[in-house]
């Protein structure tokens, strides 16, 4: 398949070159093409990016050269994605999950935004600018709001109970009934996503505050904290999967306590508590003599392992682990072994922290025993948001490549769309900047809608694909690698963006732009930080979103942008009036 990619692409770059319009290098002679003799001044000249890459100034010309720089960056982001997952198997998910992926994900955004800037004077790099805006904040939108809408349809199950139940889908398109379900993570990828956007808002300050003073020193305070924005992100990534296993254990450790709790309370010898509500000590002795198999009256770890593997918890638990756990827990003598006092006290000590979970206490009596079914019910939910579907592996093939050989691979996918990219970013934002020209639509737009679709191409197959397996597990790495996305064109693309216009001193004059990108990122990422659970009738928030930012710019930009800043001149020049 890359074989075959490569020859295509050879292909393409041959018929792009023999396209190529003649380069008129003399202005003093006339030229004769064998049918009319024209002047100089009457010729339209382009100029040729590298010096031999074809160039148009015709609106067909310019949509063939963005088809086909648009196929190449599209080659540059499937290598990237191939490289990086390459890259995975040998060096494991924290390093790069955390680093690798997101900054590869964004790398070919990043480049053309770098270009836009670097472009010729700052004259020109202040006209070209624009396509780099408009991909950051086109990359942004399109994520959350088109792909977001599109997975939640894709990837919708039943929904029971609030939760979607896995690889069910038998209400068809039923706004309410059915829908996705992910885990907490990915709620606090949500959360990190809206936080990105700090950087934006700093810059915006002179703009709100309608000061063109200090303008500098905000990009430049910007740019420092998008840039310590992203070191912490990325340290967080890496770190984040031991994080989650620690809390995943936990959760499952306290799903043991809670169904021992409930085992103890609808056990044959009696009730838990008595009538005062206390722990009714004789039928726990009966219990506990029921598990002290050789009668000597204290449990082993023996012993506390037929007890917790009797219970049928349904969990995927590592059992010397747990039992490791609830022994440390009741031996508070520290002899490896528990007694009737040290049971009794354990728990009473679950019991207390079960109350203390729940909202309200019981009342005493021998019925108030029912907040022991909700903690158990509660530590289900809290292992499934966290991750765990009681048992079930992740599935993940077994690769017997030589690890040696998959990184020599790893490497040339990620060099070879990194220099796809980096050679195709330059031709492709003069065909965009040709072709609003000869069209005299704004490249900002056309930036918007169309380089998305190429520099994020894989991040949207890759978050489709995921969904439509319909499962819980999957549609949290969807919706988790949709946050991360926006939140690395937030801090790295922002960063860089940030940079060309410090460093080459051009004007920061998107006020719009960056209200479309908060409104958007902002929204979303509340949304998907207060709930774990995504009805079929959420998609269509996110499908709205999209021509409301598209709207949004136009008005503000193209309608009432020069009215406002004749407004603003005449408020701060009360002499004009």
């Amino acid at each position: 398949m890359a074989h075959n990619r490569l020859i295509l692409i050879t292909i393409l770059i041959s018929f792009t070159v023999a396209a190529a319009s003649r380069h008129i290098t003399t202005t003093t002679n006339l030229v004769n093409d064998g049918i009319l003799h024209l002047n100089p001044s009457e010729l339209e000249l382009c100029e040729q990016t590298y010096g031999f890459l074809p160039c148009t100034t015709t609106v067909l010309g310019n949509i063939f050269l963005i088809s086909v720089y648009g196929y190449l960056m599209f080659c540059a982001a499937t290598y990237l994605s191939a490289g990086s997952e390459l890259m995975l198997e040998v060096l494991g998910p924290g390093i790069v999950g955390g680093l690798f992926l997101p900054i590869l994900g964004a790398l070919p955004d990043a480049l053309l935004i770098l270009v836009s800037g670097l472009s010729g004077s700052p004259g020109t790099a202040q006209d070209q600018v624009s396509v780099g805006m408009g991909l950051l904040a086109g990359s942004t939108v399109m994520l959350l709001t088109v792909i977001w809408g599109t997975c939640i349809i894709i990837g919708k199950c039943d929904l029971q109970d609030s939760f979607a139940i896995d690889n069910q889908d038998t209400k068809g398109f039923n706004l309410v009934g059915s829908g996705v379900s992910t885990d907490i993570w990915t709620s606090y990828s949500a959360m990190t996503m809206a936080v990105s956007v700090l950087p934006f808002i700093v810059v915006q300050f002179p703009e709100i505050l309608h000061s063109t003073s200090g303008r500098q020193t905000s990009i430049l305070i910007g740019l420092i904290i998008s840039v310590c924005l992203l070191i912490a992100y990325c340290i967080y990534q890496v770190y984040q999967p031991n994080i989650q296993k620690r809390r995943l254990a936990f959760a499952k450790h306290k799903h043991v306590r809670s169904g021992i709790l409930r085992y103890l309370k609808t056990n044959s010898f009696g009730r838990l508590l008595d009538d005062q509500g206390q722990l009714n000590r004789e039928v726990l002795y009966k219990l506990f003599n029921s598990v002290d198999v050789n009668g000597d009256g204290r449990l082993s770890q023996v012993e506390l392992r037929s007890l917790v593997v009797g219970m049928q918890l349904n969990i995927n638990l590592n059992e010397d682990e747990t039992i490791y756990k609830v022994m440390k827990e009741f031996d508070t003598s520290g002899d490896d072994e528990v007694d009737f006092e040290e049971f009794i006290t354990g728990i009473a000590n679950w019991l207390e922290e079960a109350r203390l979970t729940k909202t309200y206490s019981p009342l005493g009596g021998p019925d108030a025993t029912n907040y022991i079914h909700d903690y158990f019910e509660e530590t289900k939910r809290e292992q499934y948001l966290l991750g765990d579907e009681g048992g079930e592996e992740e599935e993940h093939g077994v690769d017997d490549r030589n690890p040696h050989q998959t990184t020599i691979k790893a490497a040339l996918f990620l060099l070879l769309g990194t220099l796809v990219a980096a050679v195709c970013a330059d031709p492709l934002v003069d065909a965009i900047d040709g072709f609003s020209t000869a069209t005299s639509i704004p490249p900002f737009f056309i930036s918007f809608i169309v380089l998305p679709l190429v520099t994020n191409s894989s991040e949207s197959v890759s978050a489709i694909i995921f969904a439509s397996r319909k499962k819980q597990r999957s549609a949290s790495l969807t919706f988790s690698e949709l946050y991360g996305a926006a939140t690395m064109n937030n801090l790295l693309c922002l960063s860089v963006f940030l940079a060309l216009v410090y460093v080459r001193g051009l004007t920061w004059d998107f006020t719009s732009e960056v209200l479309v990108i908060l409104i958007v990122c902002i929204v979303m990422g509340v949304f998907g930080s207060l709930r774990t659970t995504f009805p079929l009738w959420t998609s269509f928030i996110a499908f709205v979103l999209y021509p409301f930012s598209l709207v949004l710019v136009y008005v503000l930009d193209y309608v009432f942008g020069s009215t406002m800043v004749i407004v603003v001149d005449s408020y701060f020049s009360p002499g004009l009036l």
